[in-house]
């Protein structure tokens, strides 16, 4: 990640939440990754959705009323 690159991360309840989140922003063609849930974020295994931080209102709003979020947090 340069200086100029900053993500956030989109947690959720289950696996199945964030893969059906996946699809939903494939299908609008907004940018993102699958990842693991980074330690200093959760303990819990599992994985999130990494996105570049400029994206974030886009992507909320592509993810509203389909799929529940848990918690969105910067990726340091």
């Amino acid at each position: 990640m340069t200086p100029e690159e900053t993500y956030g991360v989109l947690l959720f309840q289950s696996v199945s939440y964030a893969i059906k989140a996946e699809k939903i922003l494939l299908a609008a063609g907004l940018p993102h990754k699958l990842i693991p849930v980074p330690r200093h974020i959760s303990s819990d295994c599992g994985v999130c959705l990494r996105f570049p931080s400029g994206l974030e209102e886009r992507i909320l709003r592509a993810l509203e009323g389909q799929v529940e979020i848990d918690a969105v947090h910067p990726l340091k």
